[in-house]
């Protein structure tokens, strides 16, 4: 078996696949920072808050200013353009990966799984040679042009995009997703407006059916796509899955990213088609050449494949940290991010922050609002290392104002899938003595079932 899978990911295949995911995800990725800026994003998320909220070991990550900033979204767009084209394609795909993920680093309060995905694909693009066909660095030094490669350079893709799909599916496994409808039960009556499917939003089996539908799709899609008879049926799902999602949710241009990633799954010779046409439309000249297959040397060989297995094991145990953590996972959010939990639960709160001057003894609440900007307060709430952030951020603020000392408490309220109300956090603990770390935040109170 292990002899039957070297052969197949040794075997010699079109470059044609890698050119088009290149030339797709780029193009993608360059209309999505471009409709950013114009939406004013940049300026809301990154140059307007006085506070960000920075991963722990990233501390060290600002923001740039708005001049920067600007600065920054603008050489990304271009880095994206051209990537697309094919042109200075290692520098441009390395910027891309340093620039996208040192925005996502900036404030954990914009946290998407589709930007971590961007990341981590902006990364394994560094080094893959899809600039070796079709591009504009082949048009300028033709010798780098190569016809065909090891079908493993391809494969490490739709891995990734199988691995997301599969994870989503299995993050869906779960009682409340399965037997209760939710978080769907309570998003989708809110969607009743829309035209046509508007009426049908509002009924239980809806919200059931999507969300039976959802986790045996993402489950099933990246096998169904593998196979060349059920390929063009898996890529229809595709297109409608995402396409309902962006109508339904506000999730981006997600949507559009995998509906593209996804076309890799298809045959070198639909590539080609597609090369061919692209080619036609431009009115650009077909050359003509020999079948050149990149080869890599013995050592490179293993130097990559070590780097690869090492890069997936990753990628297979780190949506899994949560099992080292105790209780409820979508209550305490301890492993939750980087995990391919897409859009799985349905949770709001408050929190008040009580300052305390021990040395008069006096108290007050802090206002959250003087210091973080509407979103940044809601996700704040629900989430206990940006309580704890923000705790030491507030204590940080107040001995600025002259108190020595000053001991800060939360009384923080959260609604987990539509339920009551509860006690998130222990409200008599000094949050100024906690330290972040990985370690399981035991200040976090369980989660208790209510009572019918």
């Amino acid at each position: 078996m292990l002899a039957s899978l070297k052969s197949r990911l040794t075997q010699e295949t079109s470059i044609a696949p890698l050119a088009v995911f290149r030339m797709v995800f780029g193009a993608i990725l360059f209309v999505s920072i471009i409709r950013f800026m114009l939406n004013g994003w940049v300026d809301d998320l990154y140059v307007s808050p006085q506070y960000y909220f920075t991963y722990y070991g990233f501390e060290w990550v600002k923001p740039l200013g708005q001049t920067g900033m600007y600065l920054l979204f603008s050489t990304l767009a271009l880095a994206f353009l051209f990537q697309a084209i094919g042109f200075m394609y290692r520098l441009a795909s390395t910027y891309a990966f340093l620039a996208f993920t040192y925005v996502e680093l900036i404030d954990k309060t914009n946290y998407l799984n589709h930007y971590y995905f961007v990341s981590i694909i902006c990364l394994l693009l560094i080094f893959a040679p899809a600039h070796r066909y079709f591009s504009v660095d082949v048009w300028r030094k033709p010798s780098l042009k190569r016809t065909h490669l090891p079908y493993w350079v391809i494969f490490i893709f739709q891995l990734q995009l199988g691995l997301v799909y599969f994870f989503a599916g299995l993050a869906k496994l779960n009682y409340e997703w399965l037997f209760e409808a939710l978080p769907l039960k309570i998003w989708l009556p809110a969607k009743s407006h829309l035209p046509l499917i508007g009426s049908f939003l509002k009924e239980e089996w809806v919200a059931y059916l999507f969300s039976w539908f959802g986790a045996l799709y993402d489950l099933s899609i990246p096998f169904l796509l593998i196979f060349s008879r059920t390929r063009w049926f898996a890529y229809f799902l595709v297109i409608v899955f995402h396409l309902a999602t962006y109508l339904l949710f506000q999730i981006g241009m997600f949507p559009f990213i995998m509906i593209g990633a996804t076309l890799i799954f298809f045959s070198p010779r639909f590539h080609q088609r597609l090369i061919d046409r692209i080619r036609k439309f431009f009115h650009l000249k077909s050359a003509k050449t020999d079948r050149k297959t990149l080869t890599f040397y013995p050592k490179t060989k293993y130097f990559i494949a070590f780097g690869l297995i090492i890069y997936f094991f990753v990628q297979l145990i780190f949506p899994f940290r949560y099992l080292a953590y105790p209780g409820k996972l979508f209550w305490t959010e301890e492993g939750y991010r980087f995990s391919w939990r897409v859009m799985l639960m349905e949770k709001a709160g408050y929190a008040i922050f009580h300052i305390t001057d021990p040395e008069s003894g006096r108290s007050w609440e802090a206002n959250n609002y003087d210091f973080l900007t509407p979103n940044q307060e809601k996700m704040m709430a629900t989430q206990p290392d940006m309580i704890l952030q923000f705790a030491h951020f507030l204590a940080e603020h107040y001995q600025n104002e002259g108190i020595k000392n000053p001991e800060v408490r939360v009384e923080s309220y959260v609604s987990l899938n539509g339920e009551a109300s509860r006690l998130f956090i222990d409200s008599s603990l000094d949050l100024t003595t906690v330290k972040e770390s990985f370690a399981h935040k035991k200040w976090i109170l369980p989660i208790k079932k209510t009572e019918n």
